[in-house]
């Protein structure tokens, strides 16, 4: 039996929260749980150890870009991706040094993200 590829969703918009599973749900995929901020999201990851986190770059308390360093400093398995509105290229390139490739601008297509993620799955590599 082939279990479903879990996702985490870190977001202070509850709003993209349902977006992500809307988009995501009919493809297969579980949505393991939501946190509105980065140090939550921290925690959820330790105690559900998702396959994949959606990750927005601006947030509260810890924002997307020290989310994303802290989990490949500690060599995460989970797949990111980095949802955002922003269009501030300074923030999408520290993303990038940070070893951050994938993207999702705010607001996103349904297909749009699912097509990612499905994408990410076959050929994203670990972080390590």
């Amino acid at each position: 039996m082939i279990t479903a590829k879990r996702i985490l969703v870190i977001d202070d918009s509850p709003f993209i929260f349902k977006a992500v599973k809307k988009a995501l749900e009919p493809h297969g995929y579980e949505i393991v749980g939501y946190a509105e901020n980065g140090k939550r999201g921290l925690e959820m990851i330790k105690d559900l150890n998702p396959d994949l986190i959606t990750l927005d770059i601006t947030m509260p308390i810890l924002d997307g870009l020290e989310v994303a360093a802290i989990l490949i400093d500690q060599k995460t398995t989970s797949k990111i991706i980095m949802l955002s509105a922003m269009s501030d290229h300074e923030l999408l390139e520290q993303a990038r040094q940070i070893g951050i490739e994938h993207f999702v601008p705010k607001p996103f297509k349904p297909d749009q993200l699912s097509d990612l993620v499905k994408y990410v799955f076959e050929t994203s590599e670990s972080y390590d």
